[in-house]
């Protein structure tokens, strides 16, 4: 049996070695993992069984380690274990080498004691102290094998993997937004606070509800009730408790209170608020669309799951994952299929054919419906029309009043309104989700719904027909008109995916924070890093999406995609992103809780430095938007330079 299970992040490796040879010269047996895990695995058998047979955890809780998805399973195991026997920090020491505890979770973990690896002595005579008041090994559970669905609850999308994949995070933002006033110095709240997840139809609300009740039952020993939100009073009914109040009166024990589907934008918050706990012992547990109670309780958003899992769930198939966009019972779904033997090509083009819905033929029972039901006003329709006539591209109001103006040949000031009130509609049910740069992003299963169970097809293709005719008619035959100098730039491309590519990271390139000038004292220097990285990454994406492949050098001096886009990504924006990234993360991770990080960030000593290179990098993306500008006909005022 182990005395200590050591758990870090892969990239602490050399930092915790010094703490592990102290830890056994003080006569303490510890296991170290150093296989590793791989991404997405979760706990391997092999890390299961280790931990059954050790006393405790000591988590060496960088700012690192929560993002690594196996270090955040094994600090959950022990966390449940200890759980189980009535203190959750009884299975779990943390060795804290950053300044602040914001990065730690759960909350309970934050207010603990943390020992310190500056004194090794101490901290090996405090993990001795610890693991000697300690009976036996972790308690581990088996939670594959106790995988149920609570009393009353409506069937929740299918679990597509044994563990919670891309979820974890959420699941300790729930977990310690209902426990935040069990910290009052570090959350500075006394009492419990309702928390409601928020997140659009089958993007895994029920599912993550489900698997927070499973998991840390043992954290309510008066019980777990599930209720329907749709039909709230037959729930409560069918619970058969007569008086609530004095029931759990009498029972006396913390218990969680989960109500799922809130019907949202249907109710006012005045009675979902009467759905909470009915006893103060109670936590409240909310499942809602809508983003329109911001007032009922704590919200954890949940969005789509990130592409890196995305393709795990889709046996690593990259068009499936960009075609479903990180939607988790689309994923599921199509998980599903491949396990049974489909090829992930062939289901692709069957998402995209027309007839009946490949998600509903997978289900066995029309799940698309529910995904765009909340669509009930003619204002929220044709909202939804106009960001499906432009998708990808996001929605502005400004572009529905203009489509809205155009088909239905009304005054804008008519369509302002309704463009106002329909996109307000579709935000607070969760169907429009905000992006970067201004406007508001349709999902694409949500778009793959609405367009098997839109009710007036033909208001639609006439709204199409309008967007087209609005975009053209912004449009320059040869050039656009941008602010600046224009010049009639010649059609260089060798073919018309080339061209089109170019125009693409072409106007990606001239909005980033790399081309527009970031004033001294102004901006965000991690938003600036985010937005060069997210460069990167949509250059290869179109690159991929016409079929152009990643090429160094330019044949007889001719600029190339395949060069230009080598170029920016290899030659200007990773030195600098390599560079710098590290420097400012490692800063970052030494911000005070009191202090807001954009002022820590301002106070940073190489934050001028960092905005020179910022700067410098000006005039090579200035460069090479010019140079893609003579492959895609556009101009919009930038120089070529040199």
């Amino acid at each position: 049996m182990w005395d200590v299970f050591l758990s870090y992040s892969r990239s602490d490796v050399e930092r915790v070695r010094p703490l592990a040879r102290a830890l056994r010269g003080g006569g303490l047996r510890v296991f170290t993992d150093e296989t590793g895990v791989a991404s997405f695995a979760g706990i391997s058998d092999t890390i299961r069984r280790e931990l059954a047979r050790s006393k405790a955890l000591l988590a060496y809780y960088s700012a690192g380690y929560p993002e690594r998805e196996a270090c955040q399973w094994e600090l959950t195991t022990a966390y449940l274990a200890g759980l189980g026997e009535g203190d959750p920090r009884r299975r779990v020491m943390v060795v804290n080498p950053e300044r602040g505890t914001g990065h730690i979770h759960p909350v309970e973990l934050r207010d603990a004691r943390h020992v310190s690896d500056d004194d090794l002595a101490t901290l090996v005579e405090d993990v001795r102290v610890h693991v000697g008041g300690l009976d036996g090994p972790l308690p581990v559970h088996e939670l594959g094998v106790r995988r149920r669905r609570p009393p009353g609850a409506p069937h929740p999308p299918p679990h597509p993997h044994p563990e919670l994949l891309g979820r974890l995070s959420e699941l300790w933002q729930v977990h310690s937004a209902l426990h935040a006033h069990a910290a009052p110095l570090v959350t500075g709240r006394a009492a419990a606070h309702a928390v409601q997840i928020r997140g659009m139809a089958g993007i895994g609300k029920t599912a993550l509800a489900q698997e927070y009740a499973l998991r840390f039952e043992a954290a309510y020993p008066g019980g777990v009730f599930w209720l329907d939100g749709e039909a709230y009073d037959e729930s409560l009914r069918l619970l058969g408790i007569a008086e609530p109040y004095e029931h759990f009166e009498a029972v006396g024990e913390p218990f969680l209170w989960i109500v799922d589907d809130v019907p949202a934008g249907r109710l006012p918050a005045g009675e979902i608020v009467g759905m909470r706990a009915p006893h103060p012992l109670g936590h409240t547990l909310f499942t809602l669309r809508s983003r329109a109670y911001d007032g009922i309780g704590t919200a954890v958003d949940l969005g789509p799951l990130d592409p890196p899992h995305a393709r795990v769930l889709v046996g690593g198939d990259d068009a499936l994952a960009e075609a479903l966009d990180g939607h988790a019972l689309a994923l599921a779904l199509l998980r599903r299929a491949i396990d049974a033997g489909h090829r992930a090509d062939a289901l692709y083009d069957r998402l995209h054919a027309r007839g009946g819905s490949l998600l509903d033929t997978l289900a066995g029972e029309g799940v698309t419906a529910a995904l765009v039901r909340d669509v009930d006003t003619r204002d929220a329709a044709d909202a939804l029309r106009c960001a499906a006539a432009l998708h990808p591209l996001p929605l502005t109001v400004e572009d529905a009043e203009q489509v809205l103006a155009a088909a239905d040949r009304v005054p804008r000031a008519v369509t302002r309104r309704r463009a106002d009130n329909g996109i307000a509609e579709l935000r607070v049910r969760g169907l429009l989700a905000p992006v970067p740069d201004g406007g508001w992003q349709l999902h694409s299963v949500t778009l793959h719904a609405w367009h098997h169970h839109d009710p007036a097809p033909a208001r639609t293709e006439a709204l199409r027909r309008a967007a087209l005719r609005t975009l053209c008619a912004r449009r320059d035959p040869v050039t656009l008109a941008f602010p600046g100098s224009r010049r009639e730039a010649p059609m260089a491309a060798p073919s018309e995916s080339e061209r089109m590519a170019a125009f693409d990271i072409q106007v990606e390139l001239v909005t980033r924070i790399g081309v527009q000038e970031l004033a001294p004292g102004t901006g965000s220097l991690r938003e600036a890093l985010t937005s060069l990285k997210s460069l990167i990454d949509f250059t290869r994406a179109t690159l991929h999406t016409y079929s152009i492949g990643l090429e160094p050098g330019s044949p007889g001096g001719t600029s190339t995609v395949q060069s230009l886009a080598y170029d920016l990504i290899n030659d200007v924006i990773r030195p600098f992103t390599s560079t710098w990234h590290p420097r400012l993360a490692a800063y970052e991770a030494r911000c005070p809780t009191d202090t807001a990080p954009l002022d820590h960030e301002t106070a940073w000593p190489e934050a001028d430095a960092m905005r020179a290179e910022l700067s410098a990098l000006q005039g090579p993306l200035r460069t090479i938007a010019g140079r893609l500008g003579g492959i895609s006909g556009a101009d919009f005022g930038v120089a070529t330079g040199a």
